[in-house]
């Protein structure tokens, strides 16, 4: 098993990542911006920035000076050693991410009644505690804030990211090409079966685990998008259409991608299956650079319609330290999109994942993870309709 570490290894990497948000800082006369990891609020924008992978919190000021405040010392010494952070322990604050603030803003030299931004989803109670510990200071707690802004610049992939992403789809493509073998050749029966292997072998090839709990549906759950429980004992790849979703972390960086098994299909089944290849080969094809992602997911709903059929969810997403990430490929401006109108850029990894689902006939789903380059899209997953 190879040694895993932290997922970019260039200083460089850390302080033009910083650079991004202390310029957006300038801008909005922000004085320090204060970034939380924890139970129940996870943001990987932290790991993002320092390289440190979960249970800390960020302090970034106007004059360019970062601590990062950690749980576990001697994890953060481990992953946050190339990135340009002050080190500081949690346990020295008891824990309690009002103190740590308080004692970052005197540290840090803010001066009295500057802007200091809160994490977005900080509860309304929490925030008045905040005003009433730091009654010197104007305090932010917004939606469009830091957090969003570092989102946003996180849908375009650097070298480094780009390079982790690559080497995890490959492993990807490897548990693929396990899958169809085990299925076809009746090593794997249930939906169990099918989960247990992805977990294993992720593991065994050096990842973290499973990006998120994988999605094994037979032929009797399949008409659901996400079914649930994620996965039975049910028979898996029997007479119909089942469906298997997952993907893995490598180095903290997520693939995403699903596969139909199709065994003996009637008619309208073949034609459901048939649709859904189609409409995949058609977002692919507009997969360009500049090209409005509200336009690609547009055509596979426009394609869906002229059958009498509706796709229920988006057509794809981005993916990098999350499964879910910026850019949002929908037909449709909102929250899902963070209010932007996104286009295909140079460096973007996203998902095409168009499925339909039929509470008689089962469901199919096919999504791949694509890279954009200069010259178009580039299919870095293998994922197909398994016809056994």
């Amino acid at each position: 098993m190879e040694k895993r570490s932290s997922p970019v290894s260039t200083g460089n990497i850390w302080a033009a990542r910083l650079a991004k948000i202390w310029d957006w800082m300038a801008g909005e006369g922000i004085a320090l911006v204060m970034l939380e990891d924890a139970e129940g609020r996870r943001d990987q924008n932290i790991q993002w920035l320092t390289g440190h992978p979960n249970d800390a919190l960020l302090f970034l000021s106007l004059d360019r000076k970062a601590v990062l405040v950690a749980w576990d010392i001697n994890l953060a010494k481990l992953y946050a050693s190339q990135s340009p952070v002050i080190i500081a322990a949690y346990n020295d604050f008891d824990r309690m991410p009002r103190k740590a603030l308080a004692a970052a803003a005197q540290k840090l030299d803010i001066p009295p009644g500057s802007k200091i931004e809160i994490p977005s989803v900080t509860p309304y109670p929490d925030f008045l505690d905040y005003v009433g510990e730091l009654t010197n200071f104007d305090i932010l707690c917004r939606q469009k804030g830091a957090s969003s802004e570092l989102r946003k610049f996180r849908a375009i992939k650097d070298e480094e990211e780009i390079a982790v992403t690559r080497k995890a789809a490959g492993l990807t493509n490897e548990l693929i090409d396990m899958l169809e073998d085990n299925v076809r050749s009746g090593k794997i029966k249930t939906e169990a079966d099918a989960a247990l292997l992805i977990e294993l072998e992720a593991r065994r090839r050096g990842c973290e685990g499973t990006s998120f709990t994988t999605l094994a549906a037979g032929p009797q759950r399949s008409f659901a998008i996400h079914a649930f429980p994620s996965w039975t004992c049910s028979e898996f790849g029997g007479q119909g259409l089942s469906i298997l979703d997952f993907g893995i972390k490598l180095n903290g960086y997520c693939t995403d991608v699903t596969l139909t098994f199709a065994r003996g299909l009637n008619p309208k089944q073949e034609k459901l299956v048939n649709l859904v290849e189609k409409a995949w080969k058609l977002a692919l094809s507009m997969a360009h650079n500049g090209t409005p992602a509200k336009e690609v997911a547009a055509a596979v709903d426009n394609l869906f319609s002229k059958s009498k059929k509706q796709m229920p969810h988006g057509l794809g997403h981005g993916i990098g330290l999350q499964e879910h990430e910026y850019p949002v490929l929908r037909n449709s401006s909102g929250a899902a999109s963070g209010g932007h109108e996104w286009v295909l850029e140079k460096g973007m990894i996203f998902t095409i994942e168009p499925g339909l689902y039929d509470p008689l006939l089962g469901g199919c789903r096919l999504e791949n993870d694509i890279l954009m380059t200069e010259t178009g899209s580039e299919v870095l997953t293998s994922s197909r309709i398994v016809r056994l």
